[in-house]
């Protein structure tokens, strides 16, 4: 059973707004958004489902994450654990739904991921009577319009969580801004709203992040990114980088490569130790810089060179660059593995782990530490999502295939646990 401490004020306000008669009358809608480890998530979801409990009996209902698995993982086994007590709840897995039962009540929560834009095709035809949106600003406006679509049930409500984004972003232009018009009540949340959190975990929070991401996800602002990617890394740099000796590591050892033939194509060597993963060496070649294309035999031949004295795990290869996976699969001496190519979660992932020395870079990568110092945000797109400059990006984008394919979704060892729980 799931143990509380004392609710903050800000998590009683989502635990009553709709009990409250004032409140109830005035509002269709809650929003709750805000830093990361505020509590938003729980008291949301707890919340949630004791209205839906106390007004409704053989109605249909929906919790949405970005997918099923995130959902199931982040919203319904804390449920499960808070309310095994007080409900009787049977887990329909094959149907991805939940009935939830008490006192000869009886409602079905139906979970759905909200991805990409088919994911719309998914919610259309059911009735609902309210909705849950966990992390809403992940989700692409198509599904979350559907599924407030299917909400035709009298008294339907809407709940909306999520860490703060580009305020260009869709949910907060139509939503956050125009809250006033839609009904929605918006409760900003932080850290302190936790009270479960300890001091030494809020500083290891405030730690982790830097620059763009600490304002949205640490003091939960909805900022435009701005300045060097990774501007806290760069600042004395020097500092942060690995010195050691290459014959003393032990480890898995991993390459990482961002494909290019009139662009510049980069390739890393990392050892992941017990304790971090460290980038040893580098091969990059600039086409442009040299003078002449070097064929994909000619990478190759580097990447072998690069390798050499070490059983290496896997290539990450950025996924598209077809032609050289079918040159390395032709050679038959390294295992493929295809790059998760997020870019923004990538980076996210990518800052974190260098940021916290999960991650670090050695001395001998000049090129990569000249990235550093030039890989910036576009603050000149009109996107509703961050974007990056196309330029100066080749080492930082097989620095980011390796952290966020490998590192945020691979790696075992007890120690990273809390890291990449976070991630």
């Amino acid at each position: 059973m799931a143990k509380f401490e004392t609710f903050s004020k800000k998590q009683l306000q989502v635990l009553t707004w709709w009990a409250n008669p004032k409140i109830a009358a005035k509002y269709n809608a809650i929003i709750a958004d805000g830093s990361v480890r505020s509590g938003k998530t729980m008291s949301m979801s707890l919340s949630f489902v004791l209205w839906l409990m106390t007004t409704f009996s053989d109605c249909n209902f929906a919790i949405c994450g970005k997918t099923v698995g995130s959902c199931r993982r982040n919203v319904i086994k804390p449920l499960e654990n808070m309310l095994s007590t007080r409900y009787v709840i049977k887990d329909k897995r094959s149907e991805n739904a939940l009935t939830i039962s008490k006192n000869g009540r009886t409602n079905t929560v139906y979970i759905f991921g909200g991805k990409d834009e088919s994911s719309q095709d998914l919610i259309q035809g059911i009735t609902l009577a309210g909705v849950l949106f966990d992390e809403v600003a992940l989700m692409p406006r198509s599904f979350v319009e559907q599924a407030l679509a299917r909400c035709s049930v009298e008294g339907a409500r809407f709940w909306f969580n999520c860490n703060p984004e580009n305020p260009n972003h869709w949910f907060y232009q139509g939503w956050i801004k125009q809250r006033e018009n839609k009904k929605a009540l918006r409760l900003k949340f932080l850290m302190n709203d936790n009270l479960t959190l300890s001091k030494e975990v809020k500083e290891r929070y405030y730690s982790l992040y830097t620059g763009t991401f600490f304002k949205r996800f640490i003091l939960g602002e909805w900022v435009i990114a701005a300045g060097l990617v990774y501007q806290s890394y760069n600042d004395n740099i020097a500092k942060k980088l690995w010195n050691g000796n290459e014959d003393e590591l032990q480890g898995e050892w991993y390459l990482s490569m961002d494909y290019g033939t009139i662009n510049p194509c980069s390739i890393g060597l990392w050892c992941v130790t017990q304790k971090q993963a460290i980038r040893v060496k580098e091969y990059y070649w600039d086409s442009r810089k040299e003078g002449r294309q070097r064929t994909d035999e000619e990478h190759y031949a580097e990447l072998e060179k690069l390798a050499k004295g070490h059983n290496i795990q896997y290539l990450v290869v950025d996924p598209s660059a077809a032609s050289f996976i079918a040159t390395v699969n032709r050679h038959g001496k390294f295992w493929v593995m295809k790059a998760k190519n997020d870019v923004i979660n990538g980076i996210r992932v990518t800052s974190q782990m260098l940021t916290s020395g999960l991650a670090k870079i050695s001395n001998k990568c000049s090129n990569s530490i000249s990235e550093f110092g030039m890989y910036r945000w576009d603050t000149e797109s009109k996107s509703d999502k961050d974007t990056v400059i196309k330029e100066n990006d080749h080492a930082m984008d097989d620095i980011r295939y390796f952290c966020y394919t490998v590192l945020a979704s691979e790696f075992y060892y007890e120690e990273w646990a809390d890291e990449v729980k976070k991630i």
